[in-house]
């Protein structure tokens, strides 16, 4: 398994334990033959590729990396200019490289191994004889995960300027399936996270972001399916991109049925200036082959995710239980009340207390003080690092919540630094929120910012950082950077927010970091290299975080998103729903509160101090075990999933009805990934008689399953496998 290469064919046959990716050069140029479940290898293996030479037309070969200009009529996976305004040019092979293991990419976060036996990676090196332009195609195939991952590096080695307009990370022709569907995710601010699902048809069908992040419109994940793959069944192939800025994604049908799916960098405003001896590397595609549906897909990309790109001290480690003052005080808060909140979380169990928004400047409203990185003294009289060790003797750690990529007009910074943001001379600067973003492309700026937080890190006792971002990048240019490379500027403004992170990250390596950007605006495999969780949706309904979270878990593990019990009414929607309700659904993912706990009556308090004593019984398994969605809430009144040990011995169930159903007819619940061969015990999680159900009858006639005669129920089940003989 790995790589193997049958040069007289100009055959490269990448393989895994349960895949296999085929790719033969024909007339020079890299040929895409086959995607999908693992070949044995054959000497005759290129009889299975298309062997139509390229004089017949481009537009028929299913390429690896294709170019426009040169009879090939689709959107290409990179285009570029040179210095004489002409853009055609035609890559053709120029030899191979195979290396143990998986290299890093310089700048931009990626998957790593830790150990070169887990992975080979291919090069294939392409060049243009005219421009002197030569692209590296990387390919990255692991040994025992059905993963390929993707990118090139794009290199002038010609005597003259090459600009790049276009620079996709992976390009893929699908010639041999037909009638494809595509999956993605969709949605707005507080109702991230939308699966959606749409049938392939002649022409173009794209989703993207020009917003310079991820966004909450979009996620930078697609996966391609046939009409009949369901969550158990049939084959889906992935598509997630490490990256946390614009982006585009997207499937064209031909006029001959065959499919080209592309992603990459957003080409809309983007152009990068190749001066001779320059390279850009573009971010790497994440590719995952399923052969058992999105279930088994996301379950790849769960694994792969929480332990080959989330990073450092918490990466393995389970994460604590929080209470976040925002929704509790909003901007009016003083010392004494923040350590009341934390007496109350001390007494319940909570492990860690978070400041929000308002403790800087003089921050008494979201119009002031971003980039203020100092304490309000008005507030906080004798200093942060007086709360945080007034809260550390309560026996919680503390928090802190920044937003280190904006900066206020009302601001000291601004006032002193009115060029520090991102704009246009002579335009409007376009406000959001009343703020501005700073131009991270450049080093004083991203030094400052390196300064002011490691000033507070290094005197006041840190333990977590919510690490927000609340808008989009307008007026995107640099005073920094000159004509010809404006166009660079979202980019490269991405990639000095990886240099700081990786810096601060590095120095600081016991402050756990999470990421924000109005809930889940930058939700992406980019900033997980850098932070393992990110605060998944502004949106605490529990109802709507049914499907908020069901959706995210297409791609990202339940380890990274961040999911808490807020007050009812909620402050986004208005519903009130129990609080058990609310607490089943927030233990699905990454467990805290976001509320003022001194107001809860004394019973409610009980029910904080029971979920947060389950919770700590539980969240190995729901933060480190599979996944598997039982019922989807975006296609009815119930929603299900279930987490899984990967000995199949321990499982836990979780089951919600969200309305009433009047003479209901008796359910089961069908449950997924145990071991046909075991014997469960079944208790339920609010107690109750435990039951012993083999695997098999659970997976195959499922669990019985009864709700109360009341809106917003749920119900958790705890199995255990019995040792041998005990049953």
């Amino acid at each position: 398994m790995g790589v193997i290469v049958q040069e007289q064919a100009g055959l490269f046959h990448l393989q895994s334990s349960g895949m296999s990716y085929l790719i033969q050069i024909v007339d020079g140029y890299p040929v895409h033959g086959y995607w999908g479940g693992r070949l044995k290898h054959r000497e005759t293996m290129g009889d299975l590729l298309i062997h139509t030479p390229a004089r017949a037309g481009l537009d028929r070969l299913p390429q690896e990396y294709p170019q426009y200009g040169s009879g090939d009529f689709r959107n290409p996976a990179y285009q570029a200019e040179l210095e004489d305004g002409t853009r055609i040019t035609e890559l053709k092979y120029d030899g191979y490289r195979i290396l143990k293991g998986k290299p890093p990419l310089s700048g931009l976060p990626a998957v790593y191994t830790e150990d070169e036996s887990e992975a080979e990676t291919l090069e294939l090196v392409l060049k243009d004889a005219y421009s002197g332009l030569k692209v590296v195609l990387l390919y990255s195939i692991f040994t025992d995960r059905n993963v390929i991952i993707r990118s090139a590096r794009l290199t002038n080695e010609g005597d003259k300027k090459l600009r790049l307009r276009r620079a996709l990370s992976a390009s893929v022709d699908f010639s041999g399936h037909s009638n494809l569907e595509m999956v993605h995710l969709s949605g707005a601010w507080a109702r991230e996270g939308n699966m959606k699902r749409r049938p392939l048809e002649q022409g173009e069908t794209r989703i993207d972001s020009k917003r310079g992040m991820s966004s909450h419109q979009f996620n930078p994940f697609a996966a391609l399916v046939t009409p009949k793959t369901t969550e158990r069944h049939g084959e889906a192939f992935g598509f997630s991109l490490v990256y946390s800025g614009g982006f585009e994604a997207g499937a064209e049908v031909d006029s001959f049925g065959s499919t080209r799916f592309s992603i990459g960098v957003n080409s809309f405003d983007f152009a990068w200036q190749l001066n001779p001896g320059e390279s850009f590397q573009t971010p790497e595609a994440v590719m995952v082959y399923s052969a058992q549906g999105l279930g088994e897909m996301s379950r790849t990309y769960h694994r792969l995710y929480r332990t080959r790109l989330c990073r450092g001290k918490y990466r393995d480690e389970e994460r604590p239980i929080l209470v976040n003052n925002w929704e509790a005080t909003y901007f009016d808060f003083n010392a004494d009340k923040l350590v009341s909140i934390a007496e109350e979380g001390a007494k319940l169990g909570i492990e860690l207390f978070v400041l929000d928004d308002g403790w800087f400047g003089k921050r008494d409203a979201d119009n002031s003080s971003l980039g203020d990185w100092y304490e309000d003294r008005r507030k906080l009289p004798d200093g942060l690092a007086d709360v945080a060790e007034r809260i550390n003797r309560l026996g919680l750690k503390f928090g802190l919540w920044f937003e280190p990529e904006m900066i206020s007009p009302d601001s000291e910074l601004y006032r002193k630094h009115p060029d520090w943001c991102l704009h246009v001379p002579g335009r409007r600067r376009s406000e959001a929120r009343w703020q501005l973003v700073l131009d991270y492309t450049r080093q004083e700026v991203r030094d400052y910012i390196y300064d002011s937080l490691s000033a507070i890190f290094s005197t006041v006792p840190v333990a977590y950082v919510k690490w927000d971002m609340n808008r989009a990048l307008t007026e995107i240019g640099s005073a920094a950077l000159p004509a010809e490379r404006q166009a660079e500027t979202a980019h490269r403004y991405v990639l000095g927010l990886y240099e700081l992170l990786e810096r601060i990250t590095t120095d600081f390596p016991h402050i756990l970091f999470e990421s924000c950007s109005s809930g889940g605006g930058r939700f992406d495999p980019g900033m997980l290299y850098y932070m393992p969780q990110t605060w998944t949706s502004d949106n605490t309904d529990a109802v709507e975080r049914l499907k908020i979270q069901y959706g995210t878990s297409l791609v990202y593990p339940v380890s990274a998103i961040g999911a808490h019990v807020s007050a009812v009414p909620n402050h986004q929607v208005g519903r009130i729903t129990p609080l058990d309700f609310r607490g089943n659904v927030a233990m699905s993912g990454n467990f805290g509160y976001e509320l003022d706990l001194t107001k809860f009556t004394d019973d409610e308090k009980e029910t904080v101090k029971r979920q947060v004593a389950t919770y700590k019984q539980i969240r190995g398994l729901v933060q480190q075990g599979d996944l598997y969605r039982l019922k989807s809430p975006f296609e009815g009144n119930e929603s299900a999933w279930m987490f899984v040990s990967e000995d199949q011995r321990a499982a836990l169930v979780y089951a919600f009805q969200v309305m009433a159903v009047p003479n209901a007819p008796q359910r089961t619940l069908r449950l997924d990934g145990l071991d046909p061969e075991l014997e469960y015990e079944v208790e339920p999680g609010t107690g109750g008689e435990i039951s012993i159900f083999g695997g098999d009858r659970l997976m195959q006639l499922g669990l019985p399953l009864a709700y109360e005669h009341k809106d917003y129920q749920s119900r958790w089940f705890r199995l255990r496998a019995l040792k041998p003989g005990k049953a």
